[in-house]
């Protein structure tokens, strides 16, 4: 699978890959080494938190591994200005409620909704690809659709 990252995005993963290689790998190496000074690990639970801990951490680590290795990044300085693509800001009016929003378009590993940031392929981020200021968009919500007006691209 291609992971789509800008290139703040990737610079941001590489530095948390970078931290938890050298920083939590050690300190949950450290937690292990202590609970095994607690002697018999058949009965020890801070040595079977610290094991899951750094099980966790590995496999986050693979994780963001993966995604560098099989990441693209989105040069959004090179993007036509008119037509919305990944890397865009998109200001839309919700013609059902009255509202304006705005949302920033970018792949699913940068997505997070509540700062605004939708993944290209949520239902509002495909739908909105490709298309121009002043175009309107339907998106299927369940039954029904909701429909927006594209007021601006960025």
């Amino acid at each position: 699978m291609t992971h789509i990252l800008t290139p703040e995005g990737k610079k941001q993963l590489e530095e948390k890959l970078d931290y938890y290689r050298k920083v939590k790998r050690v300190e949950v190496s450290k937690k292990i080494g202590t609970a095994r000074e607690f002697g018999d690990l058949s009965e020890n639970s801070e040595y079977d938190a610290a094991k899951e801990e750094q099980a966790q951490i590995e496999a986050e680590i693979r994780e963001m591994e993966d995604i560098l290795l099989n990441c693209q990044i989105v040069d959004d300085k090179k993007k036509n200005g008119d037509t919305v693509t990944i890397g865009s800001t998109v200001k839309l009016y919700d013609e059902e409620f009255d509202e304006e929003l705005q949302y920033r378009i970018l792949g699913s590993t940068e997505s997070n909704p509540s700062q605004g940031i939708i993944s290209n392929i949520s239902p509002v981020g495909s739908a909105l690809l490709g298309h121009k200021k002043g175009d309107e968009i339907k998106v299927k919500t369940g039954n029904d659709f909701i429909v927006y007006k594209i007021l601006e691209v960025k």
